[in-house]
């Protein structure tokens, strides 16, 4: 009886190892993809900042100063707004698949609390 324990006890702990270790993955995974994902962001921001100042530095008169200015802004501003959605779609996707590996251990214990 004591020696069945023992071999329960020890195979829920691997389970358990198990699951934290595919967790881990999946976080890491995650967490390159964002990195890679605000590197882009950042480069194309920083072009996309380079290609207003070279137009500022063209224009001949106020107004169009002020039309590229307005361009610059707006664009940047849905830049962001998108960059935002598609980094909190990436957080989502990356806290659904650090969960998966518990859910099988979260099935098993369910039966074993009820009794």
């Amino acid at each position: 009886m004591a020696f069945q324990q023992f071999e329960t006890v020890q195979k829920l702990s691997k389970d358990n190892v198990d699951a934290a270790l595919k967790a881990f993955g999946a976080v890491s995974k995650g967490v390159q993809t964002v990195a890679a994902e605000i590197g882009d962001y950042s480069k194309k921001s920083f072009e996309t900042g380079t290609a207003t100042i070279e137009k500022l530095v063209a224009v001949k008169s106020l107004d169009k100063a002020f039309e590229v200015q307005g361009e610059y802004l707006k664009a940047s501003y849905e830049a962001a707004v998108a960059q935002a959605t598609k980094l909190g779609e990436i957080y989502a996707s990356v806290a659904k698949e650090a969960y998966k590996p518990y859910e099988s251990l979260f099935a098993k214990a369910a039966p074993v609390a009820t009794k």
